[in-house]
């Protein structure tokens, strides 16, 4: 029996995979058959920032009638909207953690520092073990600067951190200027735990109907390689866990995040594809490759090829294909 024992935020976790943010554990039923299967600990389907404002408002609009001009019931109104729909939230996590023995995380979907933020003292109340922030917004707004995107994610740090004691984890986007240096400083912020990468919506083209349709939801198995590079240029010099997230369908791939880097590793796409016991389908494997290769524990192999360890480092920061074509000179 092998020691797969790792960390999460920190966390001592019994191995390294974790169920990322996702409908799977929307409830506590679903909770409960992913820890079944052998998940180390869940994240929570997240709750968001703009889903607590926009039922607010709607709930307002279509009830407040005569007193819709009483500005003292208005913000009476407006913060009991928005409470009920966190109570919902913190039933979960109460619930959540009466069944299952696993650590349960909760995760807010963010792009602000708005009220929420005093909501996550109600969080830790409520017995989650942890806080994931989701903070993406895509940098499309042509008056913001790279810098005020990036400060975006230390001011969001930085009041939560006043909140709560409990580990706080991000889940960060890569478009940044210079991803490096974010990962860095963030992992410098007190914080227990980094995602990488935050896997936002995609879109697409009907070319039949002309309309703008969702893209591909899953992710694909070939999606590790960016969270993977990334991982293993940063692991070494950072401060906190780095969590590897997006692309995660084997346990091929799992090695290789831990080989990187990665405390631990969240899957979603590959369990909602195959089913809860894909879990245990890759610890079974995970070990079995551990024992061919002669490691008794996880902390064995983890950073093994990351570029802090490489005899050839400049190779993590090779960005063209020179290496790979410069001998042809034709094109077929």
């Amino acid at each position: 029996m092998k020691n797969l024992k790792s960390t999460y935020l920190g966390i001592s976790i019994k191995n390294p995979l974790v169920i990322g943010s996702s409908g799977l554990s929307s409830t506590v039923m679903g909770v409960k058959s992913l820890a079944d299967a052998g998940a180390a600990a869940v994240v929570l389907k997240s709750i968001f920032e703009e889903e607590i404002t926009a039922e607010a408002k709607a709930t307002l609009q279509s009830q407040l009638g005569t007193d819709q001009n009483n500005m003292e019931f208005f913000d009476y109104y407006d913060y009991q909207v928005k409470s009920d729909v966190l109570d919902k939230y913190l039933t979960l996590i109460t619930e959540a953690k009466a069944a299952v023995d696993i650590p349960i995380i909760a995760s807010i979907n963010c792009a602000s520092y708005n009220e929420w933020v005093s909501y996550a003292k109600r969080i830790e109340k409520a017995g989650a073990d942890g806080i994931e922030l989701n903070i993406f917004k895509l940098p499309f707004d042509k008056a913001s600067t790279a810098q005020e995107l990036e400060d975006t994610y230390f001011t969001i740090v930085r009041k939560l951190r006043e909140q709560v004691s409990i580990p706080v984890g991000i889940k960060m986007s890569s478009y940044f200027t210079n991803l490096g240096s974010v990962i860095h400083r963030l992992s410098n912020t007190g914080v227990n735990g980094l995602i990488l990468f935050n896997r936002y919506t995609s879109l697409d083209f009907d070319i039949e109907n002309d309309q703008v349709v969702s893209g591909h939801i899953y992710s694909d198995k070939n999606d590790y390689v960016l969270p993977m590079r990334w991982i293993a240029v940063a692991s070494q010099g950072a401060d906190c866990d780095l969590i590897a997230s997006t692309g995660v369908h084997d346990y091929r791939t799992l090695v290789k995040m831990i080989m990187a880097g990665a405390a631990s590793v969240q899957i979603v796409s590959a369990v909602y594809k195959e089913g809860p016991e894909v879990i245990l389908w890759m610890l079974k494997e995970l070990e079995s490759w551990m024992e061919k290769r002669g490691f008794d524990s996880i902390s064995d192999f983890k950073g093994k090829m990351s570029q802090g360890l490489a005899d050839n480092p400049e190779v993590f920061e090779r960005v063209q294909f020179m290496r790979y074509f410069s001998d042809h000179t034709t094109i077929k």
